[in-house]
């Protein structure tokens, strides 16, 4: 494929997520299954969100910090009546179970590593409730990570409310590894598209969503990242809850994960330097050409006093690229 016909590709599949419904398949995310009486209460104790509260048909976004604040894993919990099911970053299902297993004393719970064994699939644009209620004759509650049972073509699915990872109306679709190919399939009959990973990436960044490995890691303070749909500031104590709440009521971090926007050239690569007046104040994490905005974008932790709309540069193989910081998600 030359490059000329992949971009046209990516565009059309970019196109057909913002206009009608793309297909995503998010199977290599890990998954852990936590079981037993005490697991509500076990996970509440443990994650920066309200887990408690939560009950079967329910779900939200959290991460697990250390003492320190720091992001050591960002999560996705689906509440069901047996179990909390946890989708983790790919690769990522052993390490969660050992990191919370390390605080597992005489509560009753059962922590699964059950990567492989379902299929999840995510419809998003703005066909994707249509696409979802005609393939199970069920659409979920509105409510981020909400979710029902359903039947596809005698296959028991799980159809979940996405988290805006992409910025559009999502809905996955889980079902037992076994059947995930017929669940492709009556997707793509239904008119859904494949989403490449250039059209992926694009609808990404755009929307702002930091990616754990690439835009987040173990160095990163919750509050430098957008965390409204990780936290909870009325539940009860967690690690590294006090770190949080002295940031948000007294004090500040020194960087944000900001949006820039760059004037041309091509994407810089991770790590590449945001520089002002001379002086390093930043570096980029990820980034991509905006199939959306038609120019290179990009995240990158920048000192809180370079605020949205202040001009920097990116230092980049093809030279020192002019930038604007940008609010997230970008305006499109």
């Amino acid at each position: 494929m030359d490059a000329v016909t992949g971009h046209d590709e990516s565009l059309a599949e970019y196109r057909a997520a913002r206009d009608a419904v793309g297909l995503v398949d998010r199977s290599e995310l890990g998954v852990v299954d936590v079981s037993g009486r005490d697991r509500s209460k076990f996970l509440h104790a443990l994650l920066s969100n309200d887990i408690a509260s939560l009950t079967p048909g329910q779900g939200c976004e959290a991460a697990l910090l250390d003492v320190h604040g720091k992001v050591q894993v960002m999560l996705v919990a689906w509440v069901l009546d047996d179990r909390i099911v946890l989708l983790t970053p790919p690769g990522m299902a052993e390490s969660t179970v050992a990191a919370l297993d390390h605080y597992l004393f005489a509560e009753k719970v059962v922590l699964s590593d059950v990567s492989g064994q379902r299929a999840l699939l995510m419809l998003v644009g703005p066909a994707a409730d249509e696409t979802a209620k005609r393939l199970t004759g069920a659409a979920p509650p509105d409510a981020p990570w909400a979710h029902v049972t359903a039947s596809l073509d005698g296959i028991e699915v799980r159809v979940v409310r996405g988290g805006g990872e992409l910025d559009e109306r999502e809905v996955w679709l889980a079902a037992p590894t076994a059947e995930g190919g017929r669940v492709r399939d009556a997707a793509l009959a239904a008119g859904a598209r494949p989403l490449g990973a250039t059209a992926l990436e694009s609808l990404r960044i755009e929307t702002g969503t930091p990616r754990f490995g690439a835009d987040v890691d173990a160095t990163v303070l919750l509050p430098e990242i957008p965390s409204e749909r990780l936290v909870s500031h009325t539940k009860g104590c967690y690690p590294g809850q006090e770190v949080v709440v002295r940031i948000r009521d007294r004090g500040h971090v020194n960087r944000h994960l900001r949006g820039l926007v760059l004037e041309g050239g091509a994407p810089p690569p991770p790590g590449a330097e945001v520089v002002a007046d001379g002086a390093v104040v930043g570096r980029v994490t990820s980034a991509t050409r905006s199939l959306g905005l038609q120019r290179p974008i990009a995240l990158a932790f920048v000192k809180r006093q370079h605020a949205p709309g202040a001009q920097v540069s990116v230092r980049a193989a093809d030279g020192t690229l002019p930038a604007t910081v940008s609010d997230l998600p970008f305006a499109r």
